[in-house]
């Protein structure tokens, strides 16, 4: 049986958390020279979540953990020695889903963004997550990333075209059927189609770049202000289309425009996918990547106003960009429960 025959779903990112899992940085050469800043990042982003819940992290090996528990000592942090490829637990780690109060896991395959990066040891985090947690894994047998889902705790999921229906993924699948096998794993009943994520995102479009739930009844979108930008039309197109949906109810979502950073900003050539939008929630609390950018503060006071009831914290994400995701592209909450063992 699927887990939403037995009456499993994918809770939304804000609701209680026992913990969140990590994995911390390791190779200069994959970081492109960028680690030591990025260690510097996630240290801050860690510290910043442990005082909040438990984050259970993933080290690939002694010096890894030495560096990590030097960086981050005090902080409400569990370490696990398992070797990994990179951080990005939001796409390979297990998505939960919950019954009452009971967790069950499902494990995604996990192809490195269609084959872009090297995956093998990250599609292997969800056996060893549950082999840590003693929690049961359904395996839906199609490549599904995370970052491509958002769910609003009600049954409903955003995602984008771009990605999900990207044949680098599932290239013998239908629409249709990756949908249903979505709706089914995770517990879900409606899926909401955007088309396009921002330009340089080499996920092809996740979803959890540009727009996000806040609320069951509540979405913010990215626009961009530079009719100029290859963001502007993509952007225009997708408020469009959410300004048409109805929420569980039958109600138009309440829709909050979230600026895009304005610097335009670049590595080694290549544009980068700067987004405000990839928040995280833990217990208490959204932090949410910052650049330095004229448009930061802004974008934080219109996300305190859209969450009064945590503690809204931004934290510098510019050399953690520079990998193509941010904090919400490297976390995975666990949330709480106790594990279901189909007995």
């Amino acid at each position: 049986m699927t887990p939403k025959e037995l009456g499993f779903q994918m809770p939304a990112q804000w609701e209680p958390h026992s913990s969140t899992w990590m994995g911390w940085p390791a190779d200069d050469l994959e970081w492109r020279g960028q680690l030591e800043p990025v260690r510097v990042e996630f240290a801050a982003l860690v510290g910043t979540i442990s005082r909040f819940e438990q984050v259970n992290l993933l080290v690939r090996d002694m010096d890894t953990e030495r560096d990590a528990r030097s960086r981050l000592e005090g902080a409400n942090v569990v370490f696990h020695r398992f070797t990994h490829n990179d951080v990005w637990f939001r796409d390979c780690a297990p998505i939960f889903v919950t019954r009452d109060d009971e967790i069950a896991g499902t494990d995604w395959d996990f192809n490195g963004w269609g084959e872009k990066f090297e995956f093998s040891l990250d599609d292997q985090v969800p056996g060893f997550v549950s082999s840590k947690i003693g929690v049961k894994l359904f395996k839906p047998g199609i490549v599904m990333e995370g970052g491509s889902l958002d769910v609003n705790g009600e049954g409903l999921v955003l995602t984008t075209a771009q990605c999900l229906l990207n044949k680098n993924r599932n290239p013998n699948r239908t629409a249709q059927e990756i949908e249903n096998l979505v709706l089914e794993n995770l517990g879900l009943t409606k899926m909401l189609w955007l088309g396009d994520g921002l330009e340089g995102d080499h996920t092809d479009g996740h979803v959890d770049t540009i727009t996000r739930f806040v609320n069951s009844k509540t979405i913010v979108t990215h626009v961009c202000a530079d009719q100029s930008d290859t963001n502007f039309a993509p952007m225009q197109r997708n408020i469009e289309t959410i300004r048409s949906w109805k929420d569980a109810d039958g109600q138009p979502f309440k829709v909050i425009e979230l600026p895009l950073p304005k610097t335009r900003l670049e590595f080694e050539g290549d544009r980068l996918p700067p987004t405000y939008a990839n928040f995280y929630f833990c217990n208490g609390a959204l932090i949410v990547p910052t650049y330095g950018d004229p448009n930061d503060d802004r974008a934080l006071e219109i996300l305190r106003a859209a969450v009064p009831d945590r503690e809204v914290i931004g934290l510098s994400g510019r050399a953690l960009i520079t990998g193509g995701g941010s904090f919400n592209c490297v976390t995975q909450q666990q949330p709480v429960g106790t594990m279901w063992r189909d007995q």
